[in-house]
């Protein structure tokens, strides 16, 4: 998986305040109320996804590219949410972003054993040891993006090992999005960090 939101060397002290104070306004509302309405595409092709890998064990390419976009317009509005870059997040399911990038490549063929697994037990295996440790990391981020606001706003310049967390956090929670969704089968790790096959697909991607 390719999870990028970039660090920058300096950070706008007005885009920081304005995002803060008025970012529900002119950011969550009208994204928001949009990705409401793609999320409910989003649930109805799993749904969809579920049963044709069912039967195939292959996934539709095109709900493929339709989730991975949908993740990444989610992941790029939150990245400024958070103010962890500046910049105004892009309308559209096919927008890029300098700052920010989600990709994943489609698997070749999919497990209907572990489809199965996951439809009836993910609960058990994957949301409750997941959804535990990242409840208590939520938290720290949210802590660290509180004071990282008041670093900014003195400082122009976010600190690299907070930036780093909160991204994780977000990378971590993907990574287990994807695995719900049916994208992978590769259990997520209890990490957030970027792993070594996350560098390979990043290199083989742009070249």
């Amino acid at each position: 998986m390719r999870f990028i939101i970039k660090h920058q060397e300096e950070y706008s002290r007005a885009e920081l305040v304005l995002r803060t104070l008025f970012g529900a306004l002119y950011i969550a509302i009208p994204h928001g109320i949009l990705l409401i309405f793609v999320g409910i595409w989003s649930l109805i092709l799993w749904f969809f996804s579920f049963w044709v890998i069912l039967f195939t064990g292959k996934y539709p390419p095109s709900f493929f590219d339709f989730q991975v976009k949908y993740f990444h317009w989610n992941n790029r509005v939150n990245a400024r949410l958070f103010n962890l870059v500046d910049g105004y997040p892009a309308f559209g399911l096919s927008k890029n972003d300098d700052l920010t990038d989600f990709d994943i490549k489609i698997p070749e063929s999919s497990s209907r054993s572990l489809l199965l697994l996951r439809f009836f037990f993910a609960w058990l295996y994957v949301l409750i040891p997941h959804g535990f440790i990242l409840y208590f990391r939520a938290i720290a981020s949210l802590i660290l993006a509180f004071l990282a606001f008041w670093v900014v706003l003195f400082t122009g310049k976010y600190p690299p090992s907070w930036h780093e967390f909160i991204v994780g956090t977000f990378r971590w929670s993907q990574r287990l999005n994807n695995y719900l969704y049916y994208m992978t089968d590769e259990y997520p790790p209890f990490t957030g960090k970027a792993l070594a096959n996350d560098e390979g697909l990043f290199e083989q991607r742009d070249n």
